[in-house]
């Protein structure tokens, strides 16, 4: 009598190749009890209450606020000019060099070095000199102009 083709490891690959077909076939019957489609539209609607958290239930009408659309601001409100004897700062040159022609200028109040250049001078000044300025953005930060020495 002749020994059968099928070996114990035959025989648990064809057991793991249906159980995962079942388990497959299971997963798509799921799917399709459980699937969103065929339901109506205000079943899938999603509101947002006052909160700004998500509910399924729709807003009561009674508390519904009316709002004037010509209350709502878009963007930055406007702001009143700044004084301009705010504008002026103080600050003692750390580093000026004659020959290229620039230096800095350490604020007295925020301690930050600010770049200066010769064009920005109203009279000539030099290292550790007191000196008032105005800053303006430039293309590597602030630029002080307007720099004079202090009186």
């Amino acid at each position: 009598m002749a020994k059968s083709q099928e070996t114990f490891n035959k025989k648990e690959k064809e057991k793991k190749r249906l159980k995962k077909k079942q388990d497959k076939e299971q997963k798509r019957e799921e799917r399709k009890n459980n699937s969103s489609k065929g339901k109506s539209l205000e079943e899938m609607y999603v509101y947002v209450d006052e909160n700004g958290d998500l509910t399924f239930t729709p807003p009561d009408p009674k508390k519904k606020k009316i709002i004037n659309h010509e209350d709502i601001e878009i963007g930055v409100s406007k702001q009143e000019a700044p004084d301009p004897a705010d504008l002026i700062r103080k600050g003692i040159i750390t580093f000026f060099n004659e020959s290229k022609g620039y230096g800095f200028i350490k604020d007295q109040v925020s301690q930050e070095s600010i770049f200066v250049h010769v064009n920005s001078l109203e009279e000539e000044v030099g290292e550790n000199d007191k000196v008032t300025f105005e800053t303006e953005k430039g293309q590597k930060g602030l630029n002080a102009v307007r720099v004079k020495k202090q009186k």
